[in-house]
């Protein structure tokens, strides 16, 4: 399945979080928080301003990202989870 998301907004799947801290010891599945890193994988087509012009996203799909952590909505695409929310709600791009 393909989805287009609209306007200002964009879709990303969460990154995978490790399972073992750096001292070497294993995290349990119930003491896991959901990582707020993820990878973008598509974007809109920019936010629509008050004068009817369309401003172009920052972001584009690749990108990895910082986002909010009760940003977004949660949804399935094809039984993987990914995440639909706002450019407002991304924090920063990571660049490598």
């Amino acid at each position: 399945m393909k989805i287009r998301p609209l306007q200002d907004r964009l879709i990303i799947k969460r990154v995978a979080e490790e399972n073992k801290t750096k001292g070497g010891l294993f995290i349990p599945d119930t003491a896991k928080e959901k990582p707020l890193e993820g990878k973008v994988i598509a974007v809109g087509n920019g936010k629509v301003l008050e004068d009817g012009k369309v401003r172009a996203m920052d972001i584009k799909a690749g990108d990895s990202i910082l986002f909010s952590k009760y940003a977004g909505t949660e949804i399935k695409i094809d039984g993987e989870e990914h995440l639909i929310l706002r450019e407002e709600d991304v924090l920063g791009v990571i660049e490598q």
